[in-house]
């Protein structure tokens, strides 16, 4: 995982035994003052919440005790594609340029051009350099991209 992906698990941790967690157990208390439990919707929605923030803790303190933070800036550039680098790509049909930061499967989010290492584009990108071509195949068919630049940032 990057460094950015790490700080991004334990802000979010930390929020939820912090903040979340007490806000449900008020939830929760608040709905047993309204009376019997067995038909209570709120009380069975916040257990339900409670639920799911006890699972997203242990998940995320779990994925941070296997983890092993990649920073990419303390690595020597060497013009190759590797995790955490940020590939400018240029399509070859279309002339299109798209850039996208290669990061682990858990931080990958298409919105902010993040994607993960173990999707097409990026195991048809690894170990390429600038100049070099790469095929990716998708179920909607091949593309070929030109590798503009390759930066750790």
């Amino acid at each position: 995982m990057t460094v950015t992906g790490e700080q991004k698990l334990r802000e979010e941790l930390d929020r939820l035994k912090t903040t979340d967690r007490y806000d449900v157990v008020k939830a929760i208390a608040a709905a047993r003052e309204h009376g019997d439990l067995k038909e209570n919707a709120e009380y069975h929605a916040a257990k339900e919440q409670q639920g799911f923030i006890e699972a997203r803790i242990r998940d995320i303190e779990g994925k941070l005790a296997d983890a092993q933070v990649i920073d990419i800036t303390r690595i020597r550039p060497n013009g190759r594609v590797i995790f955490g680098a940020t590939v400018t790509l240029i399509d070859v049909e279309s002339d299109e340029e798209v850039r996208y930061r290669i990061v682990g499967e858990d931080e990958a989010d298409l919105k902010e051009r993040s994607i993960s290492v173990m999707s097409p584009v990026a195991r048809a990108l690894i170990g390429k350099s600038a100049g070099d071509s790469a095929v990716v195949t998708t179920p909607q068919g091949s593309r070929e991209y030109e590798i503009d630049r390759v930066e750790h940032i």
